[in-house]
């Protein structure tokens, strides 16, 4: 792993120095691929402030800690860094397997097709007809003579359009407009 290291406010130390690239080594066998670290090591009054960037292929983890011991906040700060990139493998795995546990499903609203289909307005096919005034009794003959299911007619009595159709029960019904 390429390492910088950089003291502000601190006199620069090879301890200090071989002790951050001893931590972050560790970091290599974690990573899958070559991984670039930038440290920075400062003092502010009493805080010994120790922060870090490591960038990787896929990977940015940027983390600071402080404490009132160089050593200590190093420490720390390699250790969140450990959890980060942990983490960061156990998502990247979950999203390989194809477990979509991440996904939130419940936002979305799933319709079926034949929902869909529901919605749209019914083709209408229109057929022109002559209609002869005739009575009820020969509407029954044209009904029956005939393969459809309906018959329209006018009716010789009322003079008004009427529909003789054949019910599910096999009878026959009439549609009379009302007056």
């Amino acid at each position: 792993m390429q390492t910088s290291v950089t003291f502000k406010q601190i006199d620069p130390s090879d301890a200090l120095k071989s002790y951050v690239q001893k931590k972050v080594d560790r970091f290599d066998k974690m990573l899958e691929s070559p991984a670039e670290a930038n440290v920075v090591l400062s003092v502010e009054k009493i805080r010994h402030i120790a922060e870090i960037t490591l960038v990787c292929d896929r990977l940015k983890i940027h983390a600071k800690e402080e404490s009132e011991n160089m050593y200590s906040s190093i420490d720390t700060l390699m250790d969140k860094v450990a959890g980060q990139i942990k983490k960061n493998k156990d998502k990247m795995r979950r999203h390989m397997s194809g477990n979509k546990a991440s996904i939130k499903d419940n936002d979305i609203l799933l319709t079926p097709p034949e929902a869909a289909s529901d919605t749209s307005t019914p083709e209408v096919i229109m057929e022109a007809i002559d209609v002869k005034p005739i009575d009820i009794d020969d509407a029954v003959m044209e009904l029956n003579s005939g393969k459809e299911n309906f018959f329209v007619f006018s009716n010789a009595r009322t003079e008004r359009v009427n529909v003789l159709y054949r019910r599910n029960d096999g009878k026959l019904g009439l549609i009379q407009p009302r007056r």
